[in-house]
């Protein structure tokens, strides 16, 4: 049997998230005995679509079986997975809304599915640990993802659901890495109007984005410092070497944790390809609040307790 290829095309390797699915991809291709490249688009969705292009024009020999992506953009580049699906390579969309999946499902030969998180699920748990941190309302930082992102966009859909009345959002965008959000936070902070906003809480779209909203903090004046650094922070992903961690160490107040699901793409497309069958056309994998939505309330209640000990005894 002929050893299958794959390409795995991912948005950067700057994001936790990003790096943690080429390493789920890289374990489950050995594990399953495929060949598998990665390529990294650096948040581009042009270079995107141009790497994926090169490798799909290119000699039938050299064309992978299927192509895994997750979307630079704020698009899932049709006309490039009907060239895919054309040259008899299979196409898998990643943590994205890909509308035209069905119509190119009815004439492929090929594996043609989508495997995405619930994100309007991980906004609904944010809104839930919004309103577990701040039982008496308060304001929240909320940085969200690019605009063309519709993962952003769904994630910040369910937060607004999910959040009560009493909990007012202002929000910042970057592009999902520490860099990206470090500079728009310090952008903010240099705004007279940020200093005389009251915060209670920074609500990030990814645990990276929360770290770069920390580092904005850190590099405040002495004076303004302390305030700010005090400001529970929290984040979505929760990845064992960073959000988990950063839960544990009290770095985070909470996260979502997000499986990485490049690996389940390659596992499905092996099934598929080997046995002839086609997958299902959408695979949705639920979030979950790290801690729990009862530990955060928990915990919340025993500070709360605390400080009005601590006040009556002053």
């Amino acid at each position: 049997m002929k050893k299958l290829s794959f390409l795995v095309s991912l948005t950067n390797d700057d994001n936790d998230y990003q790096q943690e699915q080429a390493a789920a991809a890289e374990k489950t291709a050995r594990r399953l005995g495929v060949d598998l490249q990665i390529v990294h688009a650096s948040n581009d969705a042009v270079t995107q679509s141009q790497q994926l292009l090169h490798f799909i024009q290119g000699s039938a020999a050299s064309r992978p079986d299927a192509i895994v992506f997750e979307p630079s953009g704020g698009t899932a580049f049709p006309q490039v997975a009907r060239a895919a699906v054309a040259a008899d390579i299979g196409w898998v969309v990643l943590n994205h809304e890909a509308d035209y999946l069905s119509q190119l499902r009815q004439a492929s030969h090929v594996p043609v599915f989508s495997i995405s998180c619930d994100h309007e699920e991980v906004g609904k748990i944010q809104g839930k640990q919004f309103a577990a941190l701040l039982p008496q309302g308060g304001s929240v930082l909320y940085i969200e993802g690019p605009a063309n992102s519709s993962a952003a966009q769904e994630r910040s859909a369910g937060m607004n659901l999910a959040k009560p009345e009493n909990i007012h959002v202002k929000t910042l965008r970057a592009n999902w890495t520490l860099e990206g959000a470090h500079r728009a936070v310090s952008s903010w902070l240099r705004l007279r109007t940020s200093q005389e906003t009251i915060l209670n809480l920074v609500g990030a779209q990814d645990d990276s984005m929360a770290a770069g909203a920390r580092k904005a903090f850190t590099e405040m004046g002495e004076d303004e410092r302390e305030r700010w650094m005090k400001i529970p922070l929290t984040g979505c992903d929760g990845l064992p070497k960073t959000g988990e961690s950063w839960v544990r160490s009290g770095v985070l107040a909470a996260t979502v944790y997000i499986r990485p699901n490049a690996d389940l793409a390659l596992e499905m497309l092996t099934e598929a390809i080997r046995s002839g069958a086609q997958p299902p056309e959408r695979r949705l994998i639920l979030p979950e609040s790290m801690p729990s939505i009862d530990d955060i309330n928990i915990r919340t209640e025993k500070a709360n307790a605390d400080k009005r000990h601590a006040a009556a005894r002053a």
